[in-house]
This record gives structure tokens, sequence and C-alpha cells, in this order.
């Protein structure tokens, strides 16, 4: 906590937006996925002052179970402002749907079905959307210049892709990560879940950075952010874990995790 500089709660200073900064500009677009078989809808926000002379580093943030691309823009005002004060590096920032089905074109239940095409993301991401954004956008490659954090379902989703493709990803964050990452059973299904407990771990390329963080008083994830914690403790991960007193399963732990990683990443 003390390395990475930890503040529980966001300053107002980087929360609240100000008609004297320039944050950027948030793109609504589509690309092609080849791994869902169609068109795809993605936000992409660009720093104040973009400019194809320059590569930037990519940030990737996911959002939870029955969201869009829309549900986690709201934090690019905090981003804005990071950038702006010199609190963050210059990013371009990418929120993509994570619905990944070739069969339907979003969530219409928690179900074994409807979470395979989440769990499915990482190849459209890996796939489909990275590609993408290195044909149209001066990005700087590189597992250096690659980040993803997400929150809920997107917490879960970010985690598992940080352990699938630690060769591309630098630096993982989750907030408030749902249940199913390793088996488990909570009030919505039974999931089978992504990985053994024994295979939360980095074999090869290990992340410069791994972040969990949750409500204190979460109701719907519940002890399954902390109970991820306890595994890469008994694995003997190094990550970074606190809690957000307070707050339940959204504000403030959504702008704490977005603003703590922002901070931290690309250094």
């Amino acid at each position: 906590m003390q390395e990475y500089g930890i503040e529980i709660f966001c300053p107002e200073e980087y929360s609240e937006k100000s008609e004297q900064t320039d944050y950027g500009e948030l793109i609504k677009t589509t690309y092609y996925s080849i791994t869902c078989e169609k068109d795809r809808n993605v936000n992409i926000l660009l720093p104040a002052g973009y400019t194809e002379e320059k590569e930037y580093p990519v940030l990737y943030i996911l959002h939870g179970i029955f969201e869009t691309q829309d549900s986690m823009t709201f934090n690019s005002v905090t981003i804005g402002n990071m950038i702006a004060k010199g609190a963050a590096k210059e990013m371009i920032v990418v929120y993509p749907y994570m619905y990944a089905s070739k069969t339907r074109d979003a969530c219409t239940a928690i179900d074994k079905e409807n979470v395979e095409a989440y769990d499915n993301f990482v190849n459209d991401l890996t796939n489909d959307l990275m590609p993408y954004m290195k044909d149209n956008y001066s990005v700087a490659e590189g597992r250096e210049n690659t980040a993803i954090i997400g929150f809920s379902m997107g917490g879960r989703e970010s985690l598992a892709i940080g352990l699938q493709r630690p060769d591309l990803f630098g630096y993982v964050g989750a907030i408030a990560p749902a249940p199913g990452l390793v088996p488990a059973k909570d009030w919505a299904m039974e999931h089978e879940g992504q990985f053994k407990e024994e295979e939360l771990v980095f074999l090869k390329e290990v992340p410069f950075l791994l972040m969990i963080c949750c409500g204190d008083s979460d109701k719907t994830v519940g002890q399954y952010p902390v109970s991820y914690h306890n595994i890469f403790v008994k694995n003997q991960v190094e990550h970074v874990w606190w809690e957000i007193p307070g707050s339940d399963h959204g504000d403030p732990a959504i702008t704490s995790g977005i603003y703590n990683f922002c901070k931290n990443i690309f250094q």
C-alpha cells in the first residue's frame, strides 16, 4: 500500500469536472470482430493534445454485467484531471463492450451461456480490438504500455485476461471483481470457474502491478473480492489490496480503484 501510495478515496480535485480543463476527445465508433462475426461498439478516449507524432500507452476499462461501453466513461473526468495535473501519464483509454457473443447482442440473464459470452471477451479483445487500435491510433505497443482494469464482471474478466495473457498486459486491476474466476456458488448460479485456485499464479511474465479493491459494504459480490486476495496471498502472488469504507457495489469504490490504478501505471 505505501509503496504504491494508495489513497483510499480519490481526492476531490481529481473527481470534479472543471471548465478550464481539456478532457480530450471521446470517440464513439465500431470495429469488426471476427470473433463475434459482427460490428462491435467501443468508446475511445484520446488525451488532450493527441497527435499521431507520439505513441501513447493504452488502458482498457471493462464494465459490469448487463452494462455497456458507456457505463464506465464517467471516470474519464478523473483520468482527464489526473493527466492535466501530472498525476497520471498521457494515455489512450478504451471502453469496450464486453459481451462477446456470435448469437446474442446483449446479456439476458445471469446463467452459464451468458457468462461464457463475457469469458469470450479475451478473444475479441486480443484478436480484434487490440489490432484495430494498432491500425487506427498511435499506440505504444508492449506489455509495459498496456493496462486493463474492470468493475464487477469486468473485474473478474480483467483478472482472467491478465492471467491468460501476461505477455500483453503489464498492469492488471480489478474493482469489486465478481465470482467465477475460480469455482464458486452465489445467489445467482453455480460457477464452474475459469481457473482452479492453484492456477491463480504467473509462471513467466509477472505484472508490474496487480491491484484489487472493493467496498467494505458491497452486498452484490460480497466476500469474493477478498477471497481472490486471499488466494493470491496463498499462492505468493504479489499484489495490492484495499477496501473502501462505506462503499457498496459502485462509487466511491470505482473511482478509488480508477484513481489509484491510473496514478501507478506506465511509470
